[in-house]
């Protein structure tokens, strides 16, 4: 198995030049500031990125690019180009932004999607984030370093070096290109481990990744020692790179390999993160050597970069590892999908647990930051199970706390949490970073929570910098079998924590997809038609005279949004419980949240309880998607609650219900 990666880049120039463009700045203005900048850029064997700009050119970038000189942009270059960059608006910059994440076709060859995250742009992107990050830290007036991590991605290699050559580096610190496989949390861990030796800890970090997409994708997910960075930064990074990448010349987005072999110097950052791990559950058994000796443990990494937690984590603790798959990096990823909430990828892991009569099996997604198990009798601990797992292991540590999840989790998740555990369960907007957010924000207003945790699979604890790490979720199953050893209980531990869980007998999700190109849509975009949905679902409930509204909880709503009725933003608002009477006297309640979101690039969402399950239709972020869920306990409930949506919808010819109607048909 490669060996796993990370590397770092250490500014050693940021201060000086950033130090003289501003003295030059202040003694000569702007005119002098820019018709001599090119003399104090760092060269570094290779041209400057900045050759052929005129004065004017500079000029203006300085005034437009706010602050612009104050940045230490002008320590990030790269060499020229012969090839001429093509413009692109700041708005395809922006299309790139997905959530608190940038991602993009990086490949091309699949129809109808053109690349969209090609090297320039990259390129772009890292000195953008370069000069983010100087502003952040304060890094003007001393060295800035950067850990850059990847996964498996066939294209990881090419934006990596994109990345490379828009950083300022007279020391690098770096394994071969075929060992710089890392994990995202760990990229995140570089920036809190301290260990001078190994030039850490960093000041940020980038991890070049597109979790579970298709091959042909790739993006960049950026961390500090704050955690990852949120939505309004990932907006301030691509605005910034829009503006370099617009305002340079052709020659000044490039492409470069001469680099001084001499400032080179070998780290595996991945051997500190994994060795932490393992010290970890060694730490929780009371200092035992190898706790899980005699455990046989099953691990699928999906061809990802979660193939290092065999012989790293869990061979050195004492496990048997016998019957693990898949554990050699292969973008194509040829066996199935590194998705812990995929169907395939859930099958392949409990086949081998099965198979080699494992007392646990682990599956992680491509880039480590999401996990699933397997418990010994094949049944899958994924999605509202590995919630209710992690819930009851958090409560026994901290009992009463609040459990934080996202919005499609089950009523008998609920039940679990509250009448079981004694927790609470606070359901919050779907998306992995405001799951994160709203518990950190908990805390800040004295309601205690120590775990964020969505049914994709994404889960941080407070114990571990709120980080969503699928390995560390996975060392929080290995502390309780280590455990379990010691009281002779054996793996049934796991099953036994999950013990009384409700689960409905149906639960699926289904994908309505709004025709980009039909004729409803009148030029206006998905967002405004799917928003157009939900709002008329709320016209329903807000025209019907026999609705009744009571208070119940408070659900879902990011900070910052504004409430329709005039509620305190700064604040989640109460979500209303409303009697429905129409649909048959079919016994409804209807939860909902505004559809119309305000700088925040969110959806809305509406949920609808009745028959013992709930539906949750809600806007996806980015794509042109209304993702529908449904659970409950029977197939006959189910039915009428998607014929709910089915009759509620028939006004919106460019949504394609198929998936709904097809659903219905075979109930």
């Amino acid at each position: 198995m490669a060996a796993m990666t990370g590397k770092i880049f250490q500014n050693v120039c940021v201060a000086h030049y950033c130090q003289q463009t501003r003295q030059l700045h202040n003694l000569h203005g702007r005119d002098s500031y820019a018709s001599n900048l090119r003399s104090f850029l760092p060269l570094n064997r290779r041209k400057s990125a900045w050759n052929g700009i005129s004065a004017m050119q500079l000029r203006n970038l300085s005034m437009n690019q706010s602050g612009f000189y104050n940045q230490g942009i002008i320590c990030c270059n790269a060499a020229s180009s012969a090839t001429a960059v093509p413009s692109i608006e700041k708005k395809d910059f922006l299309k790139l932004q997905n959530g608190s994440d940038i991602r993009g076709v990086a490949v091309a060859g699949v129809e109808g999607e053109p690349v969209t995250l090609t090297e320039p742009v990259s390129e772009a992107i890292a000195a953008a984030f370069a000069a983010w990050l100087s502003d952040k830290k304060g890094a003007a007036s001393r060295s800035m370093r950067v850990s850059i991590g990847h996964d498996s991605r066939i294209s990881a290699t090419k934006l990596q070096v994109s990345v490379d050559n828009m950083l300022l580096s007279d020391v690098i610190l770096y394994m071969p290109w075929s060992k710089r496989l890392a994990s995202t949390p760990a990229m995140f861990n570089s920036t809190l481990t301290e260990k001078e030796g190994a030039m850490l800890p960093a000041d940020g970090a980038i991890m070049i990744t597109a979790s579970h997409l298709p091959y042909n994708r790739n993006g960049f997910k950026f961390f500090t020692n704050a955690g990852g960075l949120g939505k309004a930064d990932i907006k301030d990074i691509l605005e910034r790179a829009s503006a370099l990448y617009n305002n340079l010349s052709n020659e000044g987005v490039s492409k470069s390999h001469d680099r001084s072999t001499t400032s080179i110097r070998r780290v595996d950052y991945m051997d500190i993160y994994a060795s932490d791990l393992v010290h970890a559950v060694r730490k929780a058994a009371g200092d035992i050597e190898k706790p899980l000796e005699g455990f046989h443990i099953v691990v699928d990494a999906g061809n990802g970069a979660g193939g290092f937690f065999v012989a790293k984590v869990l061979e050195p603790l004492g496990a048997i590892t016998s019957g693990s798959q898949f554990l050699e990096p292969d973008g194509m990823f040829p066996n199935h999908i590194p998705n812990p909430e995929d169907k395939a990828a859930m099958k392949a892991i409990t086949q081998a647990v099965l198979d080699n009569k494992a007392d646990l099996g682990i599956i992680f997604d491509t880039d480590v930051d999401r996990s699933a198990a397997v418990d010994s009798t094949g049944r899958e601990l994924n999605r509202n199970r590995l919630i209710a797992l992690m819930s009851a292991i958090i409560l026994e540590e901290h009992p009463g706390t609040t459990i934080v999840t996202d919005s499609v989790t089950s009523d008998g998740l609920t039940a679990f949490i509250e009448k079981k555990l004694g927790g609470k369960h606070h359901r919050f907007k779907r998306g992995y970073k405001n799951v994160i957010d709203e518990a950190i924000r908990l805390n800040t207003i004295g309601e205690e929570s120590h775990l964020a945790i969505e049914t994709s699979g994404h889960g941080a604890l407070k114990e571990n910098h709120w980080l969503d790490d699928g390995a560390y979720l996975m060392v929080k199953l290995l502390n309780k079998l280590a455990s379990a050893k010691v009281s002779g209980s054996g793996s049934k531990v796991l099953t036994d924590l999950v013990e009384g869980l409700q689960e409905a007998a149906i639960s699926v999700e289904l994908r309505l997809k709004i025709d980009q190109t039909h004729t409803d849509l009148k030029g206006g975009s998905f967002r405004d038609y799917g928003e157009a949905v939900l709002k008329h679902l709320e016209n329903i409930v807000d025209s019907n005279p026999k609705l009744g509204k009571a208070p119940v909880n408070y659900e879902g709503v990011p900070r910052k949004w504004l409430g329709r009725r005039g509620l305190d933003v700064a604040q989640p608002y109460p979500v209303f419980k409303l009697c429905v009477l129409p649909f048959e006297s079919w016994d409804l309640t209807i939860r909902f949240i505004p559809a119309k979101s305000h700088g925040v690039g969110g959806g809305g969402l509406v949920r609808v309880a009745g028959f013992g399950g709930w539906f949750l239709l809600r806007l996806s972020l980015h794509d042109p998607v209304l993702p529908l869920n449904i659970e409950a306990a029977s197939n006959d409930d189910a039915m009428k609650l998607a014929q709910v949506v089915v009759d509620a919808v028939a006004e919106f010819p460019a949504l394609d219900i198929s998936a709904l109607t097809k659903f219905i048909q075979t109930r």
